[in-house]
């Protein structure tokens, strides 16, 4: 009997120490709680977000231990265009996950819900509607295509004006990044400088590479599958 349980502790721990490893080194799993990334990420998506993209912060590893400062292991820079999941900096117990706009040196800015970037104007074309739909009504928000700089085309929404439409110029601090959402209208992002701000390359966690699941209602309501999961985005790529 004392053998059996041996065995059992064993095996458990070896099987945390896996998924340590796995959940620190390769992949960690990401739930989206709010609506800042739509129409590309919808509210209870569960994404996959690729640790070893960027390197390894103190930020990678459970309980984020101040062992260390910087990152290591960096084999690839952040690309403009990437949607990244980071450490808010104004409370590092908090992650957040929004693309990546501005590059250490950059300049960005919002003018009349145009985004430039080093004073090149972004080009943003109409791309019809995304309808969102809730329990009491479906609204259509009008849809985009940005194309960024260097050729990636994202879809963003622009459905109100708000005073984050028209902005100063941010220049972005070395080894730092500008974080935006997709859904313009309804993001917190590093246009608030005194909660997201500037993001140190330090906080970055990883990039989202692939959605596994997505549900419209929580998932731990297993009674509403039939209606809730949205299978055709099972294994869907985030652009």
């Amino acid at each position: 009997m004392k053998e059996t349980k041996f065995e059992f502790i064993k095996t458990l721990a070896i099987a945390l120490i896996c998924a340590g490893l796995i959940r620190s080194f390769l992949f960690e799993p990401f739930h989206i709680p709010s609506s800042s990334m739509k129409p590309n990420l919808l509210v209870g998506d569960y994404l996959f977000v690729s640790k070893y993209s960027y390197g390894y912060s103190k930020y990678s590893f459970p309980f984020s231990l101040n062992l260390f400062s910087g990152r290591f292991w960096q084999a690839n820079k952040p690309q403009r265009g990437d949607v990244a999941v980071f450490r808010l900096p104004s409370d590092p117990s908090i992650n957040y996950i929004k693309r990546i706009i501005g590059l250490p040196g950059d300049k960005i800015k919002m003018e009349n819900g145009n985004l430039y970037i080093n004073g090149e104007k972004v080009k943003k074309v109409y791309d019809g509607s995304f309808i969102e739909e809730n329990s009491l009504l479906t609204t259509e928000i009008d849809k985009f295509s940005e194309s960024l700089p260097e050729g990636k085309t994202v879809a963003v929404l622009d459905q109100t004006t708000t005073p984050q439409d028209d902005t100063k110029t941010y220049e972005v601090p070395a080894n730092h990044y500008f974080m935006m959402g997709d859904n313009r209208d309804n993001s917190q992002d590093s246009r608030f400088l005194d909660h997201v701000g500037y993001v140190n390359e330090e906080n970055l966690i990883g990039r989202a590479g692939i959605i596994f699941l997505s549900s419209a209602q929580p998932f731990w309501q297993f009674w509403k599958w039939g209606d809730s999961l949205r299978f055709n985005r099972f294994f869907k790529q985030v652009l």
